[in-house]
């Protein structure tokens, strides 16, 4: 920096022209956290379930929530956890999903996000 880039009465100046990702942070107790999640599929199949999970879970979340929403709510975490964990989710989880599902579908405001997910799972398991 530049005897020119010191604005009078002796503070400094920034100038930023554009950021891309990152975090920044200004002045004394200044503090900037960044963190970054990526999740690797295993193939198109476990994509398209796990975008159905999470459009499912959003809706439970957005309701009132029911005994049967919270079943439903623990099997779409237990689903997203193995996708987002390892790009896949295991045979079990997906028929512990498909069985609460079929048991205990929620409301028919999400019937769409539901047959998705079934679907979906369907897709998996092949």
């Amino acid at each position: 920096m530049s005897s020119d880039d010191n604005p009078p009465g002796g503070g400094a100046s920034v100038h930023i022209g554009s950021v891309h990702g990152g975090s920044l942070a200004f002045g004394d107790h200044g503090r900037a956290e960044s963190t970054n999640h990526t999740t690797v599929v295993a193939g198109r199949a476990h994509g398209d379930l796990l975008t159905a999970v999470r459009t499912l879970r959003r809706e439970l979340d957005e309701g009132g929530r029911t005994p049967a929403d919270d079943e439903i709510a623990a099997r779409l975490d237990e689903v997203e956890d193995e996708i987002t964990g390892g790009g896949r989710a295991e045979r079990g989880v997906l028929v512990r999903l498909r069985d609460s599902l079929a048991e205990c579908a929620p409301a028919a405001a999400t019937a769409a996000s539901v047959t998705a997910v079934l679907q979906a799972v369907d897709g998996v398991l092949g």
